[in-house]
């Protein structure tokens, strides 16, 4: 791969456990990060549960009650970041609570716009993974994949990869014995939704994103229609 243009790439881990705790999340995000590293990307992990985030849909929670808010300095990172990778585990078959709290804060920012009058996180790229040792890879990818582009992010092909182990108790992926590290669906999916993440974050920071025209909020709001036309006023 000879591009070499410049990117970054925040990851959130969204694990119940605090760090210095072992999390099988992150096992799986070096899969990935270690790739992206390889070809010039820069990347950090972030694990919410070692950071004060409070809940809620406001970009500072300390403004809405909450002593204290650690999410505007990771909404920072966020911004500043080319390509955005939520990972987080399973339980009950459902995005844990940590990841689910990142989302409502990204969402929190969503109606903020860049300087062509689009919404803010137009031109950046996202994707998943997903870990656990009950059955719901596929489930947590979808909300995962459409919480993002929901609110501006671009999902190239193949933008999801997860490990489960047997359904039910079971070894998780960096358990010994678990097969995880080993297992080549796991992998050639998650080297997939690396490249497919580089590729797309890199045509778009080249093209200077998406185009500003007909999705621009400011322009709407300033009474331009692009080509949209109200039946009831032909």
């Amino acid at each position: 791969m000879t591009n070499t243009t410049p990117l970054k790439a925040i990851f959130i881990n969204g694990t119940l456990k605090p760090s210095p705790a072992r999390s099988h999340t992150d096992g799986l995000i070096d899969v990935s990060k270690h790739i992206m590293e390889k070809n010039q990307v820069e990347t950090e992990v972030i694990r919410v549960a070692d950071y004060d985030v409070a809940p809620g849909v406001y970009p500072d929670m300390t403004e809405h009650g909450f002593d204290s808010d650690d999410w505007p300095a990771i909404q920072k990172k966020v911004m500043d970041a080319d390509i955005l990778v939520l990972a987080g585990p399973i339980w009950l078959g459902d995005n844990s609570s940590e990841i689910k709290k990142a989302i409502e804060r990204l969402y929190a920012s969503s109606g903020d716009l860049n300087e062509y009058g689009q919404y803010a996180y137009y031109g950046k790229v996202g994707g998943c993974l997903i870990t656990g040792n009950e059955d719901g890879v596929k489930h947590c990818a979808m909300n995962l994949l459409y919480s993002l582009q929901h609110i501006g992010y671009t999902i190239p092909p193949q933008a999801d990869a997860g490990w489960i182990g047997e359904v039910g108790p079971g070894p998780s992926y960096l358990d010994e014995g678990s097969g995880g590290p080993e297992n080549d669906f796991t992998n050639r999916n998650t080297t997939f939704m690396t490249w497919n993440l580089i590729h797309m974050a890199r045509l778009l920071k080249q093209h200077g994103g998406i185009p500003a025209h007909g999705n621009q909020r400011s322009e709407w709001d300033n009474g331009a229609r692009f080509d949209f036309e109200n039946p009831e006023y032909r």
